[in-house]
């Protein structure tokens, strides 16, 4: 693939891991497919699910609301199969406080990507929990 695409992806995670944290979730539904895989079951406890890209956003938005964050994305390894899909395995540190209590998650993410027209999209996001700190009660659906 060309540089511009892993230029092209770089810069969809980290567009993905910003719009969390000045909260822009018109920017965050951009990143995604019509039809998102997620599988946070390390930091939820939750089996894998498909959801619509408006319903992985409200959520988001909901469980957010009263939470400040700040994602950091890193060590980018991208493999590509054919033209119009790719995975993305990214290290990120997931900052979140509310009031005084803060709760940290130390993460690597394998995003499936897909390009159908001239974009790549986010059609699959997977957390593997290196380890938490903190109070994991500030953020909803943490275990």
């Amino acid at each position: 693939m060309s540089h511009e695409d892993t230029v092209g992806i770089q810069e969809l995670i980290a567009r993905f891991a910003n719009s969390f944290d000045v909260k822009d979730w018109e920017a965050l539904r951009g990143c995604l497919a019509q039809s998102v895989y997620t599988d946070y079951s390390d930091l939820r406890g939750t089996p894998p699910v498909a959801v619509t890209s408006q319903e992985y956003v409200r959520s988001r938005r909901e469980s957010l609301e009263d939470v400040i964050t700040h994602h950091l994305a890193g060590n980018y390894e991208i493999e590509y199969q054919g033209d119009h899909a790719a995975t993305c395995r990214a290290s990120m540190i997931i900052w979140r406080k509310a009031g005084e209590e803060q709760f940290t998650t130390h993460c690597v993410y394998l995003f499936r990507l897909e390009k159908p027209a001239s974009n790549w999209q986010i059609s699959g996001i997977t957390q593997k929990v290196l380890w938490n700190e903190g109070n994991p009660a500030i953020h909803p659906g943490a275990k």
